[in-house]
């Protein structure tokens, strides 16, 4: 039995992707609601009215999402389903700095194609062709790796970990981390 969290290995990024299309389901969820506050909140009658501040609210509430999971427990419903836990490269639980930079970093599956797309006035398939081949260097960077961890980890001093199946899923991290 692990008794380390440091001690665990990374999930295959297979496993890790299949969590982050669960994570997309979920969130979509969380975003129609979060959208239909601001929409009664500001009384949004039309798409386009507030729309960059509808982008930021959105912006925030997937960053309290993740934030608050990583911090509280190192998972988020995927990650537990998934038997995967978040801790930092020490094995120790997510701060609140290790989880905010974790997730301004992990916009850079996107961004980056999204804004050579727009440099270069991609359209309709292009743009879309532009973003999945970001995305697809960002996975196999962590082929790169020798932990084979995605880069926005290794940048923030974060990493996934997958619990054997006699560690309890929703154990906290700090029951399952190295004491001194």
């Amino acid at each position: 039995m692990h008794s380390k969290t440091s001690d665990l290995p990374a999930p295959t990024i297979k496993r890790r992707l299949t969590v982050m299309l669960y994570e997309a389901v979920l969130l979509f969820g969380v975003l129609a609601i979060a959208g239909l506050l601001f929409a009664i909140t500001f009384q949004q009658r039309n798409a386009l009215y507030l729309r960059h501040a509808l982008q930021y609210w959105l912006f925030f509430v997937v960053g309290v999402y993740f934030v608050w999971f990583w911090m509280h427990s190192g998972q988020t419903l995927p990650m537990k389903t998934w038997r995967m836990r978040l801790v930092t490269k020490d094995g120790l639980a997510v701060t609140l700095k290790h989880a905010v930079v974790r997730y301004l970093l992990a916009w850079l599956w996107f961004l980056p194609g999204m804004m050579i797309a727009w440099a270069l006035n991609a359209k309709a398939w292009m743009a879309v062709a532009l973003v999945a081949a970001n995305m697809m260097a960002w996975a196999l960077s962590a082929r790169l790796h020798p932990s084979r961890q995605f880069l926005h980890d290794r940048i923030a001093g974060t990493r996934i970990v997958q619990l054997p199946k006699d560690m309890p899923a929703t154990a906290t991290t700090s029951s399952a981390t190295p004491t001194p």
